[in-house]
C-alpha cells in the first residue's frame, strides 16, 4: 500500500487522538498504553523447537548420508560417533532429543551402548541395522530401544521411527513423573499419619497421667489431710526434686493409700 501524503484537506486524525507528548513517545518506539521496555532487561530467548540428534554409525559414508537426511528434514545433529563408546559419551554430553544408533559397531556395539543410555534415561534410542531378525529386535528392545529401522535408510521409515521413539520416551517419563509424585504424596501422607499417631499417643498419655494424679491427689487429701492445692503442689515438687515422673509418683501413692484389692475366696 502506498502511503498518502498529508495535505491541507487531510484531517489530522493522529492529532485529534494523541497529544504531542504521546506522538513523541510513539516516534521513539514507546506505544501509548503499553509498558515501556527496560533497557537493562535481558530479552527472553525464543523457544527453539529444532530436534537434536546424536548419530552413531561406524561407516563414514552411511553416517554422512544419515546426517544429511536428518538436517534436510529440520533436525540438528549435535554429535557423530563411530563406535558405541563415543555414542554414550556424546549422548551424556549433549543430551539430545533422540539417538540414531547402528547395531554393529567396534569397541562397544550399538545394543550395549543403547542399554547404557536407556539405563541412565538420557534419550530415546532408534536402532539402525541391516538385519531384521527377530532375535536382534528382541535384544534391541530389551536394551531399551524405542524403535528400529533397517538399512538402507529411507525418510519414509526413519522419520516416523524418530517421532515414535521420542513420543514413547516422553510418555514413559511422564508416567515416571506421575509415579514419583504419587509416591511422594503417599510418603507425605504416611509421615503425617505417624505425626498424628504420635500426637494422639501423647494426648492419651497426658490424659492417663492427669487421671492418676487426680486420684493420687484425692488420696493425699483423704489420708494425709492435704488441701487440694497442697496435694497437687506436693506431687509436683516431689516429682521435680526426686526426678520421678508424676505418673509413676501418682501410681506409687495410689498403691500405698488406695483401697486394697479384695481377696478372692476359694470355695
Amino acid at each position: 500500500m502506498v502511503a498518502r501524503k498529508k495535505t491541507s484537506e487531510t484531517p489530522d486524525v493522529l492529532g485529534s487522538v494523541l497529544t504531542d507528548d504521546e506522538l513523541k513517545a510513539a516516534a521513539e518506539g514507546n506505544i501509548p498504553g503499553e509498558p515501556v521496555a527496560d533497557e537493562n532487561e535481558t530479552p527472553e530467548p525464543e523457544e527453539n523447537h529444532q530436534r537434536t540428534v546424536v548419530v552413531a554409525e561406524d561407516e563414514s559414508v552411511n553416517r554422512m548420508d544419515l546426517v544429511a537426511m536428518l538436517e534436510d528434514n529440520g533436525y540438528k545433529v549435535v554429535g557423530e560417533a563411530a563406535n558405541g563408546e563415543e555414542a554414550v559419551d556424546l549422548t551424556r554430553k549433549f543430551r539430545p532429543d533422540v539417538v540414531c544408533m547402528d547395531v554393529k559397531m567396534p569397541r562397544m556395539d550399538g545394543i550395549a551402548a543403547a542399554g547404557v543410555i536407556c539405563d541412565e534415561n538420557i534419550a530415546p534410542v532408534v536402532m539402525l541395522t541391516a538385519f531384521s531378525q527377530p532375535d536382534l529386535v528382541r535384544q534391541a528392545t530389551g536394551a531399551g530401544a524405542m524403535a528400529y529401522v533397517t538399512k538402507p535408510y529411507e525418510e519414509s521409515k526413519l522419520l516416523p521411527a524418530l517421532e515414535v521413539a521420542m513420543g514413547r520416551f516422553a510418555e514413559i517419563n511422564d508416567l515416571l513423573d506421575t509415579v514419583e509424585r504419587s509416591e511422594n504424596k503417599l510418603k507425605n501422607a504416611q509421615d503425617e499419619l505417624k505425626k498424628m499417631e504420635a500426637q494422639l499417643k501423647k494426648a492419651e498419655d497426658t490424659l492417663e497421667e492427669r487421671k492418676l494424679v487426680d486420684r493420687a491427689k484425692g488420696l493425699l487429701m483423704d489420708k494425709a489431710d492435704f488441701s487440694e492445692q497442697g496435694a497437687f503442689r506436693w506431687i509436683q515438687k516431689t516429682s521435680m526434686d526426686q526426678r520421678i515422673p508424676k505418673k509413676r509418683l501418682a501410681m506409687a501413692i495410689i498403691a500405698k493409700y488406695g483401697d486394697p484389692k479384695p481377696e478372692s475366696n476359694d470355695d
